[in-house]
């Protein structure tokens, strides 16, 4: 194959494709800031009906007379997507997973599903959306989505979803957050290769050859600009520390309000003041990281304090170390013993970085590293299961995890994501479907297998209890108590993409539990 696996030059898609701040301007900014619709993201996802040039047109036009209602101007103009299954309930007495199964086909998207101008990217294949106010295909929701419809029987669909991520690669360059206008300047945790492994199951060796070019294309753009780096420096996605070893952080390429979060990104950089000049990266990089937002980004009590891209986080890293070992693997199948070699030692290399800079030995699990200030955070949060579920930690350390995972995040309706309640999404009390499968399967790795039956069992018990009482699946429970989830930039959706498919896919390993 002979090509070159780091160090390439990746072109800016957000260069090239406009965002509806591009194509609205000033109309833009007055519907956003005037909360022209309670949801930010209602109007980024908005269809016209009339060519945007002519919304804009008459827009400039009848700003200018006496009264002008920009409610009504807008109201006139656009149509807004549907909440997505919102409406969907259960059959009277049906099994969750008869549910599930329905409920993948409200979730599907076809090509043919694609209107005129929209900020969603258009895409050859069939997709699974998350549903609620996520009405696009999104990057590592996909993975977890996945799980479920391997069990239900959808494998049609996985390869479906992978095609489309495959495309996106060969469009942009990588996948970027969700297939819209606006998420091009930033990707989600890098879950392609464990998806090429996830297929390969049923599909054999051949989908890694298949996919080679993508996933080597997909490691470029995590690793742009490595080959030219100096130490305890960093560019985009990549950081080389002191010593030379290459270890990754969230990013986003765009230092401006997010389009979907235009007024609360404001308000936040407000609050930040002027000494946070890359206050928007920091925002726009935790949301890249799908964690948006946390505690653990925080270099304070507050998200005006947030510095995502100070940050080497285990979860990130433990992606890439398997998308090195996928390509490896492809590289192998391709008879190119030479890239094989190379992305073993970059695997290798990665896993000596992550045990010399995020293992917390103290704290006993892997936690996110600050290669400014040259200190691990203490604080201990549900990603210390990524490098269980990929195998890179040590049995000793293996070990460690689930006693800490165990005295503190453990909770009676299933894992915390961290032990702090702030009022983010992504914190105490709220646990998520994708974290409850990386650390069930984790621990399951390390021979941990009565702590992930727990884990297993009082997740489900807690969809089912949810499920039965509103014949709805959501998007995130609250573990400590009754409540089914909230907190964040937006009210609690229903659908749920990846709860579907994780809860699916326990209920295959757990069967006991839909009793």
């Amino acid at each position: 194959m002979g090509v070159s696996l780091v160090g390439a030059s990746v072109a800016l898609a957000q260069q090239s494709v406009p965002t509806p701040a591009d194509v609205y301007g000033e109309l833009f900014e007055q519907v956003q800031l005037n909360a022209v619709y309670p949801d930010s993201k209602s109007f980024v996802d908005a269809l016209p009906n009339r060519p945007p040039e002519q919304v804009l047109s008459e827009y400039r036009e009848l700003r200018k007379q006496p009264g002008f209602d920009l409610k009504k101007f807008v109201a006139e103009r656009f149509s807004t997507p549907p909440n997505v299954a919102s409406d969907f309930r259960t059959v009277a007495g049906q099994d969750v997973r008869q549910h599930i199964d329905a409920l993948w086909k409200v979730l599907e998207r076809k090509p043919e599903d694609q209107r005129p101008h929209t900020s969603r990217l258009a895409l050859p294949h069939r997709y699974v959306v998350p549903g609620g106010r996520f009405n696009e295909i999104y990057y590592w929701d996909s993975y977890f989505t996945m799980q479920g419809l391997e069990e239900s029987g959808r494998h049609d669909l996985t390869l479906d979803m992978i095609a489309n991520f495959g495309v996106l690669i060969d469009n942009y360059g990588h996948i970027p957050n969700g297939n819209r206008s606006y998420f091009l300047s930033r990707s989600q945790p890098p879950f392609f290769g464990a998806m090429i492994e996830l297929a390969a199951v049923k599909e054999g060796d051949a989908i890694y050859k298949k996919y080679l070019p993508q996933l080597v294309r997909e490691y470029q753009f995590w690793m742009d600009g490595v080959s030219s780096l100096k130490r305890d420096s960093a560019h985009r996605r990549v950081v080389k520390l002191p010593d030379g070893a290459v270890l990754n952080r969230y990013y986003d390429d765009r230092n401006s309000p997010r389009e979907e979060a235009y007024k609360e990104d404001l308000a936040t950089a407000k609050l930040a003041g002027p000494g946070a000049p890359e206050i928007y990266r920091n925002l726009r990089a935790a949301a890249e990281s799908g964690w948006d937002f946390s505690s653990r980004w925080f270099a304070g009590k507050t998200l005006a304090t947030i510095h995502t891209i100070d940050l080497i986080p285990p979860d990130l890293n433990s992606l890439l170390y398997r998308l090195e070992l996928t390509i490896a693997k492809g590289c192998e199948l391709n008879a190119d013993p030479s890239c094989a070699k190379e992305m073993k030692g970059a695997a290798q290399a990665r896993k000596a970085a992550m045990t010399r800079y995020l293992w917390n030995q103290q704290a006993g699990a892997f936690t996110d590293y600050d290669w400014r200030a040259k200190k691990l955070n203490a604080q201990v949060t549900a990603a210390t299961v990524y490098p269980l579920y990929f195998e890179i930690a040590t049995k000793e350390q293996g070990k460690a995890v689930a006693a800490t995972v165990r005295s503190s995040l453990l909770r009676p309706h299933g894992l915390a994501t961290t032990s702090l309640a702030t009022g983010e999404q992504w914190d105490e009390p709220n646990g998520w479907a994708p974290l409850q499968w990386l650390a069930i399967q984790g621990l399951k790795n390390y021979g941990e297998d009565q702590l992930a039956a727990t884990i297993a069992q009082r997740w489900v018990g807690k969809n089912l209890q949810v499920f039965k009482a509103t014949g709805k699946l959501v998007e995130k429970y609250d573990v400590d108590g009754d409540k089914a989830g909230g907190g964040g930039e937006y009210p609690l959706q229903d659908g749920f993409g990846w709860t579907n498919g994780v809860l699916r896919k326990l209920l295959t390993l757990y069967p006991k539990l839909a009793q």
